[in-house]
């Protein structure tokens, strides 16, 4: 499959937002089942909202680059952020539509990403993901492009 990796333009924004709503729809429930309904719904809570929400948010930041993956059409995006000052970049999003993915896809945005670390003088990258079930495909992603994991729990109690 040709895979192609451009920079993302205004007119690609909802595609993207529906993009990562569909790639993270699974990863959402499992956060459900694992967090339990009311600790979810108490630190979640409507999903579909706040994550088109966060997605955008990247996609407007001046300060936070954004590419899609495009086969026959856009296949996946990721944006990154970086912290000149510690010379660490951070893939801070990363979604491929669940029918494009374990086809390269999720490699190719994580190279190009990287690549662009390099060329901003970055010494580290970063990236960020659940533990649960739904997170681990992710996790095979980062840990197949040479990602270190460095365990962190988080803790939930409803008040």
């Amino acid at each position: 499959m040709d895979i192609s990796i451009r920079a993302c333009a205004p007119q690609d924004h909802e595609a993207v937002v529906a993009l990562a709503l569909r790639a993270w729809e699974p990863v959402h429930a499992s956060m459900a089942k694992v967090m339990g309904a009311e600790i979810y719904a108490l630190t979640v809570g409507d999903w579909r909202l706040t994550q088109a929400r966060d997605v955008r948010a990247d996609l407007d930041a001046e300060e936070v680059r954004a590419w899609v993956a495009v086969t026959d059409r856009i296949a996946g995006f990721a944006t990154v952020r970086l912290d000149h000052g510690e010379r660490v970049g951070e893939l801070h999003m990363l979604a491929v539509d669940p029918d494009q993915q374990e086809r390269g896809v999720g490699s190719a945005l994580i190279e190009a990403a990287e690549g662009f670390m390099r060329e901003e003088g970055m010494r580290v990258a970063l990236v960020s993901t659940g533990g649960d079930p739904g997170h681990a495909p992710a996790r095979v992603a980062y840990e197949s492009a040479g990602y270190t994991a460095m365990p962190a729990v988080n803790y939930f109690k409803a008040l």
